[in-house]
This record gives C-alpha cells, sequence and structure tokens, in this order.
C-alpha cells in the first residue's frame, strides 16, 4: 500500500481553490480548454509528487527519479500556464514590485540559464547526495524543480500580452538550445561505468535490478526521452508558425481554388 502524502494533497487542493476563488472574485470564467489543461497539470502534479511514483523515488528508484523529474519540468508547467486566462494572471502580474522582478526572471535568457544552471547542480553527484535525497529538502528541491520549470516555459506560453512570446522561429532555437544543458547532464550519468550517486549504492533496490542498471535507465529516460519530447514540441510550433504564415499571406498569392472563376471587370 502506498502512502499518499497529505501535504502534497493539501497543496494541489489549495491551488485549484485559489483558481476557483479567482474565477469567482473576477466574475469570468476560464474556457474550457483552459480548465482542462489547469485540472490536468494539478493531476500530474499530484501523480508525479505522491504515490507509487513518490514511494518508489524514496526507495531508491533513480529511474523513477528521473521520470518524476521530467513529469515537474517538461508536464506540469506548460499544463498549468496554457490553463491560465490572462485576466486571472494580470492582477498579479502586472504592476507593482512583482512585475518588475518577474520580468527580469523571465527574460528568455535569464530563464534559460536559471533552469539550465539548477538543473545541472542537482545532478552533481556530491550536492544530489547531500541535498536532493536528504529527508529535510526533498521537498523543496521538487519545488524548486516547478519553478524553475515555469521560469523555462513562460517565453513560450506566456498567458499575458504585456508579457510576449518568443516568436515562432525563437521558439524553435530556444527548445533546440535546451537541448544542450540536458544532453551534457544525461549523457555521463547514461556512460558512468560505476554507480554515481551513493544514494542508491547504500540499500536496496526495487524491481530487483542493480544500481548501475538502473542508473543507465534513468539516464536514458533522460537523455531519450526529452529528446523526443521535445522533437514533438517542435513539431507543434512548426505547425503552427506554418498555419500563421498561410494566414498572413495576401489575397492575391493565394491560388485559385478548384472550382471558382475569376469574375473580370469590364473596362472602364
Amino acid at each position: 500500500m502506498h502512502e499518499f502524502s497529505i501535504s502534497v494533497i493539501l497543496g494541489v487542493a489549495a491551488l485549484a481553490g485559489l483558481y476557483l476563488a479567482a474565477s469567482l472574485l473576477l466574475d469570468r470564467r476560464p474556457a474550457r480548454r483552459q480548465t482542462a489543461a489547469f485540472g490536468l497539470g494539478l493531476a500530474m502534479m499530484t501523480f508525479a509528487l505522491t504515490g507509487p511514483i513518490d514511494h518508489y523515488v524514496q526507495a531508491r528508484s533513480f529511474a523513477l527519479y528521473i521520470f518524476q523529474q521530467m513529469l515537474l519540468v517538461f508536464i506540469v508547467p506548460p499544463l498549468l500556464l496554457i490553463g491560465m486566462p490572462d485576466w486571472m494572471a494580470r492582477p498579479l502580474l502586472v504592476g507593482g514590485w512583482f512585475e518588475r522582478a518577474w520580468r527580469i526572471l523571465t527574460r528568455p535568457l535569464v530563464a534559460f540559464l536559471i533552469f539550465s544552471s539548477t538543473f545541472t547542480l542537482i545532478h552533481y553527484p556530491l550536492l544530489c547526495d547531500h541535498v536532493c535525497h536528504a529527508r529535510l529538502p526533498y521537498g523543496d528541491i521538487r519545488e524548486l524543480l516547478l519553478l524553475v520549470g515555469l521560469l523555462l516555459w513562460w517565453p513560450l506560453l506566456s498567458p499575458l500580452p504585456e508579457y510576449p512570446r518568443l516568436s515562432y522561429p525563437m521558439q524553435i532555437m530556444y527548445l533546440f538550445l535546451l537541448m544542450i544543458p540536458m544532453t551534457a547532464v544525461a549523457a555521463p550519468i547514461t556512460m558512468a561505468q560505476t554507480v554515481l550517486y551513493m544514494f542508491y549504492a547504500s540499500g536496496p533496490h526495487p524491481f530487483g535490478i542493480t544500481p548501475q542498471a538502473d542508473q543507465v535507465l534513468g539516464g536514458l529516460i533522460m537523455w531519450i526521452g526529452q529528446g523526443i519530447y521535445l522533437m514533438c514540441v517542435f513539431t507543434a510550433i512548426f505547425f503552427r508558425w506554418s498555419r500563421f504564415e498561410d494566414r498572413e499571406v495576401p489575397a492575391i498569392n493565394l491560388r485559385l481554388q478548384p472550382g471558382l472563376r475569376v469574375i473580370r471587370r469590364p473596362a472602364a
């Protein structure tokens, strides 16, 4: 029987309550697509942070530890941002000192560097052994990943026109460059000849696999998983870009559709 974290469930319930309260106070309703995305984001957050996945993470499954991180960085933040209406985010993020700070943090280069440096540091073996798996700061590390994940995705999915999104070509470049630090972390983990993290070598492992095999599996989840995921995002951005370009083509340049006639006006 897997234990569920009461603090995680209460935290997710609080976020859902704030979302509903903001809608009632502002007397507006999010679109169904936004509500569904936000609800799915909260569900995925719960799935990642408590229950079977978190149980096996704390039971020394490195592969599920990496899978948990991928959910917290690549799945939950985009869903929460897609589900956030502009009118709900504007009272908090437009005006006042918080806007100035958030504008700096969500600049594409700043957000990219914050995420990349944080993600790299928490996988440095000496730091990871003493911080990431220690019981006291363990939850803080997961919350930090969610925060830097939100920063990472903000330039792509900002819900506010006051914080413009990157252009489609720059979005593709941004995600392409993201593969560099992700690969720089994943490749050494996957190809290491010894177990890098003492936490996983100091006790029994679930699923009956060795610490070395578990580490290779975790590295592959990070390396191949993030590559496939980002390629899917590339494709989605490219198709949105192509549709946008089609709408921008002047009507005189559009091909005549079959079955339509060109009506010529008589000369004056």
